[in-house]
């Protein structure tokens, strides 16, 4: 009977270890996990009661309900998003937040999301200073060159043949001779014709009429190169890309990838704290571009309705945006096999075709 006892006993207290064990477990609930981000549409935008959404955010929810997690939102700033997660304050950064070596340093990263690069915002509206820097100014003076030497051709034929049969009107020896040609010539090609000095051989005016004809030519396709080239630029910003960036008023956002580009460039720029401050900027005339993410220069630049900003078409300086979280942290490896099955779905792509439209797609 004793051992029966005994063996009650023990199991008597295996269940009450178990139930303990399952209250103890009941009783601790799972942490909140504290999400930092930030405003950049379309990747995190607040929308109607201040309720987060975006590409990234969509992202991150699809993840938290896959995983289980506990979460809330926390705004801050760039500066304040990358010491929080490096310090370990936040759990992780869901925004459009680029990886770049020097923040891997301090943080961890999950795999890429969105790949994408940086764009140029500039004025729709060209300025005369725009319009004057942007001639070809080395085609105009060569163009130019040409026109004198044609003219100085023509003066000197007609000139040397006339200074003795016409030498009321080329008579003159030197320097002055070859003036007085030269002003026939450039009088005869610009059609105005004064009179005061007219060729009278046969070879002169032969010389003459071919001059003439030959400024119908010259003065058509100059005007229209031109006018091509005028119109062109006109409609064209002088900033064509990055290499157009130099001593020029540029405008970014500070401690951004942007920024790190501009920096390591030598490119002198002025931070501004949102893209749409940019924008604006660009707009008033305050700067002459404003350098940044491409999707969000896009995104902002459509919301403006006025038309009066547009982002180049071409981005370059390849961006790679992930979610940060704290080094070492235990949820990387169970966030990053998430997003390599997620990433690949066409719910995924309906997300991005939802914000980006043709803007941007993969």
């Amino acid at each position: 009977m004793a051992w029966m006892r005994q063996c009650l006993w023990t199991l008597l207290l295996m269940v009450a270890l178990i139930a303990g064990h399952r209250v103890h477990a009941q009783d601790t609930p799972t942490p909140v996990l504290k999400i930092a981000t930030k405003e950049a549409a379309p990747f995190a935008t607040k929308g109607p009661g201040g309720r987060w959404q975006g590409i990234s955010i969509t992202l991150w929810e699809n993840i938290a309900t896959e995983l289980g997690f506990r979460y809330e939102f926390v705004e801050a700033d760039l500066p304040e998003l990358l010491e929080g997660v490096s310090s370990g304050r936040f759990d992780a950064v869901v925004a459009a937040l680029t990886v770049t070596p020097e923040r891997e340093r301090h943080m961890d990263f999950t795999h890429p999301f969105f790949t994408t690069g940086l764009g140029i915002a500039v004025s729709s509206r060209s300025s005369p200073l725009d319009v004057i820097r942007s001639i070809p100014w080395i085609d105009v003076l060569t163009l130019l060159l040409v026109l004198f030497s044609l003219m100085l051709i023509a003066g000197l034929l007609v000139w040397m043949i006339e200074r003795r049969s016409n030498p009321d009107h080329f008579g003159a020896k030197g320097l002055r001779g070859v003036g007085a040609g030269l002003w026939w010539s450039a009088v005869t090609w610009s059609t105005v014709g004064y009179g005061d000095k007219a060729p009278l051989s046969f070879a002169g005016r032969s010389v003459a009429v071919i001059w003439m004809l030959a400024s119908v030519f010259i003065t058509t396709g100059f005007t229209a190169a031109m006018t091509s080239a005028l119109t062109v630029k006109t409609l064209a910003s002088a900033i064509q890309g990055p290499d157009d960036l130099q001593h020029r008023k540029i405008g970014s956002i500070a401690s951004s990838s942007s920024a790190a580009y501009l920096n390591d460039r030598r490119i002198r720029a002025q931070f501004y704290p949102t893209v749409a401050d940019g924008l604006k900027a660009v707009a008033d005339g305050e700067i002459d571009a404003f350098v940044y993410d491409r999707p969000l220069l896009l995104y902002y630049a459509g919301e403006r309705r006025d038309g009066d900003v547009r982002v180049l078409t071409k981005s370059f300086a390849r961006q790679d945006y992930a979610i940060a979280l704290p080094n070492g942290s235990p949820r990387r490896k169970a966030i990053n096999g998430h997003l390599l099955r997620y990433l690949d779905t066409p719910e995924w792509q309906d997300v991005l075709r939802r914000w980006l439209g043709n803007n941007g797609m993969g």
